[in-house]
């Protein structure tokens, strides 16, 4: 089914307008099926970025401004987040001991376990865009990418 059609929209006023819906449609598509997987395990997307954050850091901990650095929603508010994932246990946080302005972050065993239980996400969104050949989604991504880099819109 055609944009145009899931829309019930006649016509675009151009191309560019075209693309901007196509990308609204597509990113609420994609956030709701990540909602309803991640919801399964109690988690949200920010906390499911957050843990994989600090795998990758681990066992170093990063603090909460390195945390926002790195995350795919930069507006969310990190220190709210993070303190929902000490109460579930996935993370601990302790005053840095060289600047007690800020927090140290680290995933937790049960984060890690967390983690691993939700690895098989990567396979079910390759799932999902089975219909692209390794070639388009690469060429989509050099696109997507000129998108970001070149726009003064995006943080």
């Amino acid at each position: 089914m055609s944009i145009q059609e899931k829309l019930n929209q006649r016509q675009f006023k151009n191309s560019y307008h075209k693309l901007a819906l196509n990308l609204l449609v597509t990113s609420n598509y994609l956030e709701s099926f990540l909602k309803g997987t991640f919801k399964k395990e109690n988690i949200t997307i920010q906390q499911y970025n957050i843990l994989r954050i600090l795998r990758g850091s681990f066992p170093k901990p990063l603090s909460t401004l390195q945390i926002r650095e790195r995350m795919t929603d930069r507006m969310s508010d990190t220190s709210r987040i993070v303190d929902r994932m000490v109460t579930k246990g996935l993370v601990t946080k302790n005053i840095n001991v060289s600047d007690n302005r800020l927090v140290d972050v680290v995933i937790t065993d049960k984060g890690l376990e967390k983690l691993a239980a939700l690895d098989g996400i990567e396979d079910r969104i390759t799932e999902l865009f089975s219909t692209i050949s390794p070639q388009e989604a690469e060429a989509t991504n050099v696109l997507l990418a000129k998108l970001h880099d070149n726009n003064r819109f995006f943080y």
